[in-house]
């Protein structure tokens, strides 16, 4: 049973004004929700269909079921087992949203090159052939081998990743145990449900959520290391940290948290601690070494980007802090981690600095875009986890967590996912299950220009792939182009510097006239151009996709159309 150092009774005054605060709580974000900034799931455009009385009867009940939950007490010996299958299943229910970042293009392509020419084409054409950005391989080769292994379907890839979420919470409850006690780390891996947009990002073919694995698995491994020694715990700790290293760049700043682990231990046996230091090093400064002497050019080029270009754009693709730890975090998260800050300073906590500093880093370098810090959600969770703990009594304890957690499930599947669900990027998933339902095993895609978006449309040709299991063929239908200067600063730069796969190009002697043709474009009724005019002409319209939305200018109408022999009976328009 969880328990913690001193104990008090419940009061039911406390409990119903908890009750009161986490309802007021939400209709104070509704009421300023103009203030939420957000690029993605802004309350401005979650709230905008939705029915604040229906809402907040939600949360109405879901605080009655916080305060069930939170009279059930559960054993350490199925902490980790519940942690993991809340987990998983909370994730799962937004495995229906769609690609809704760009990104996902990118490591869908660097994947697939992977499945399609081998793993050493991948390795050996890596930042050459295979477009890498500002990308470490890691985790599109993950993504790869998946593909290679079972296939190109999405939800293999949504399955991989839902695992390493809900293994990610169960590594952030055994940190927090381990540099402190059941309490900590028991509540710290339930907080990170209670971050609507962070359940939003778990299905995506991203790498965020990956590299938020290995991070705090390798923040984990190196403190048990420390602590404990063996060599299964430096093995695992030295492969944790050289996984972290090539997840993503912004994860080699997060790592600099290591030495501040190494010194809050060394004091127990400074050398045997100091030489369980060296071996875990030892296999990560190996890797660090061979990448730079392999990919030297890749890595210098990838470097020069991030500093010209990506740490300026923090400043140009903001989001505020009260987006993030006001919205998208749950607001009693915030003010559990910033009160656990002057708890740890009262008691002189060293081990606290463990799960401050990345945060520390963060609000000196004005990280402020939720997305960059999705890594190290799992230190704020354990920093609110810290804060609650100071609370004396068990079940208010609980009580606060449960409403916590439900009220930000209640907020994630009732809002945000509805407003992923409206957005343009729909088409591409239903237009993608519709080509599996065609004759033929080819498909050719033309992309039109994007005048309003800035965006290269040649990006939706791979977002619609992840979604097909059909051959495509992509005919690159007059692109456009953007002015130098604007692409420099363009948050969509990548787009028009990506490498048009060799994958996509048509057989040579390959059958004309025949295959569907799939036209993705900004708007319905935007003109073809001459040659798709032709290419068309004994054709028939056989669906159109056409979900907009108002808050992005990237849009993806598709077309769909097919010779008129092989058009489905009562699909005719």
């Amino acid at each position: 049973m969880v328990t913690s150092a001193r104990e008090e009774p419940a009061d039911t005054l406390v409990i119903g004004f908890i009750s009161l605060l986490t309802l007021s709580a939400f209709l104070t974000q509704f009421v300023f929700r103009a203030l939420d900034d957000n690029r993605l799931t802004s309350w401005q455009w979650v709230f905008a269909e939705t029915d604040l009385a229906g809402m907040s009867g939600l949360l109405v009940a879901g605080i009655v079921a916080a305060y069930v939950l939170s009279r059930v007490s559960l054993s350490e010996r199925r902490a980790a087992g519940v942690l993991a299958l809340s987990a998983f299943l909370a994730a799962a229910v937004f495995w229906r949203e769609p690609e809704v970042i760009v990104d996902a293009a990118r490591y869908f392509t660097q994947a697939k090159h992977l499945e399609t020419y081998g793993i050493g084409y991948f390795i050996a054409e890596w930042g050459r052939e295979v477009s890498a950005w500002t990308d470490l391989p890691l985790v599109p080769f993950l993504y790869g081998t998946i593909f290679g292994l079972g296939g190109e379907r999405r939800v293999l890839i949504q399955l991989f990743t839902t695992l390493l979420f809900s293994g990610t919470v169960v590594l952030t409850y055994l940190l927090g145990k381990t540099l402190w006690d059941e309490t900590v780390g028991l509540y710290a891996g339930g907080l990170l449900l209670g971050m609507p947009y962070l359940l939003t990002q778990v299905p995506l073919m991203l790498v965020d959520v990956p590299t938020m694995f290995f991070l705090t698995l390798a923040v984990f491994s190196v403190t048990k290391a420390l602590r404990e020694g063996g060599a299964g715990w430096i093995a695992l700790s030295s492969a944790a940290v050289a996984l972290a290293f090539l997840s993503k760049y912004s994860t080699w700043l997060w790592l600099t948290v290591l030495p501040l682990v190494l010194a809050v231990h060394v004091r127990r046996a400074p050398r045997l601690v100091l030489g369980r230091c060296a071996l875990i090093a030892l296999a990560p400064m190996v890797l660090a070494g061979a990448v730079l002497v392999l990919k030297h050019d890749v890595v210098a080029q990838q470097l020069g980007l991030l500093q010209g270009y990506q740490l300026p754009g923090l400043r140009r693709w903001r989001e505020s802090f009260v987006s993030t730890f006001f919205f998208q975090i749950h607001p009693f998260i915030t003010a559990a981690a910033l009160y656990s800050g002057v708890a740890a300073v009262r008691k002189r906590d060293w081990r606290y600095s463990i799960i401050a500093w990345a945060w520390l880093l963060a609000v000196l370098m004005r990280a402020e875009r939720i997305r960059y810090l999705v890594p190290v959600l799992p230190m704020l969770a354990l920093m609110a986890s810290y804060g609650l703990r100071e609370i004396g009594s068990r079940e208010v304890r609980r009580f606060a967590a449960c409403c916590i957690v439900l009220s930000s499930l209640l907020v994630a599947g009732f809002a945000y996912l509805p407003h992923l669900m409206r957005m343009s990027a729909v088409n591409l998933r239903d237009a993608g299950n519709y080509a599996d339902s065609i004759e033929g095993g080819t498909v050719e895609v033309v992309a039109l220009p994007q005048g309003q978006a800035g965006i290269n449309p040649a990006v939706s040709v791979a977002l619609l792939d992840l979604f097909t299991g059909k051959r495509i063929t992509h005919q690159n239908g007059s692109p456009g182009s953007r002015p130098r200067e604007k692409v420099v600063t363009s948050l969509l730069r990548f787009t028009w510097e990506q490498r048009d796969p060799a994958y996509y190009t048509a057989p040579a002697g390959g059958s004309k006239g025949e295959a569907a043709v799939i036209v993705i474009s900004e708007r319905v009724g935007q003109s073809l151009p001459e040659a798709i005019e032709r290419k068309i002409a004994g054709y028939h319209l056989a669906r159109t996709f056409q979900v907009s939305d108002e808050w992005f200018q990237y849009q993806t109408v598709v077309r769909i159309y097919q010779p008129l022999e092989r058009a489905p009976t009562g699909r005719r328009q």
